[in-house]
């Protein structure tokens, strides 16, 4: 559990907000429980390694205020829309012996124990965190789902997680899924053309057809009325049988 000192915050104008942020600190305020709502600040030095976490909002801190020390949690944080620092946080009491419904993060682990995953299987996460019911002293930091055993198609389901005690999903009507086992998508290359093949063999392939087709076209049968014309200038002379002799008359 981290320790986070606060100070009381008795302006509370944005004036005197600004000069809080500029001097490393964050606006804060504290509610819930018995006590009235008290505004504070804390320092963004000491929550600056556990603010941008997954859990920050799950996770139970010890606020020490004027030395008196109390668990919270943190319920909202807002951050500046263009440097992204944070501006102000919500803490809520924790008052022991009442339940808080939380988003809790999902941790999976022993990728390496899944025969699924091994032979290529995608881990296909559904719920990266799931809404519990919690008691207050007894908030899980996240859920722990061990990937051990399972093999392709295999649907992990929330009651096969196992959660702390007195600790339940606030969906009580189905037995959800958290996550699944899938089989790996396989992306089929085009098939490569032969050699010789391609671009080249495409351009020398419509050569050689042009080229028939001009050959073609050279020894094209000539149309009927030009072999009449053809006829009738190479038609050979037709052979003269030789004068027959008259034999002489006698005198």
């Amino acid at each position: 559990m981290s320790n986070l000192k606060a100070l009381k915050r008795e302006n509370i104008s944005s004036g005197s907000n600004t000069k809080l942020r500029a001097k490393g600190m964050i606006p804060a305020i504290l509610y819930g429980g018995d006590n009235p709502n008290q505004n504070i600040s804390v320092s963004k030095k000491d929550i600056a390694n556990i603010i941008y976490s997954e859990t920050f909002l799950s996770k139970v801190l010890e606020l020490d205020l004027d030395g008196k020390k109390e668990k919270v949690i943190p319920r909202d944080v807002a951050f500046h829309v263009i440097s992204e620092e944070p501006i102000h946080i919500d803490f809520m009491r924790i008052v022991s012996g009442k339940k808080i419904i939380l988003e809790i993060p999902v941790k999976f682990i022993n990728h390496s124990d899944s025969p699924g995953l091994k032979r290529g299987g995608v881990l296909n996460i559904v719920r990266r965190k799931v809404e519990l019911k919690c008691p207050a002293e007894n908030i899980p930091d996240e859920i722990v789902v061990d990937l051990t055993g399972t093999d392709i198609g295999t649907s992990i389901k929330i009651s096969s997680v196992k959660l702390p005690d007195s600790v339940f999903p606030t969906i009580t009507d189905r037995d959800f899924v958290v996550a699944t086992v899938a089989a790996p998508t396989v992306i089929k290359e085009p098939e490569k053309p032969a050699e010789g093949t391609g671009a080249e063999g495409a351009e020398g392939e419509a050569a050689a057809e042009g080229a028939e087709a001009a050959t073609a076209k050279d020894v094209e049968t000539p149309k009927k009325d030009e072999k009449a014309k053809d006829g009738a200038t190479e038609k050979k002379p037709e052979d003269k049988k030789p004068a027959e002799k008259k034999p002489a008359e006698k005198k």
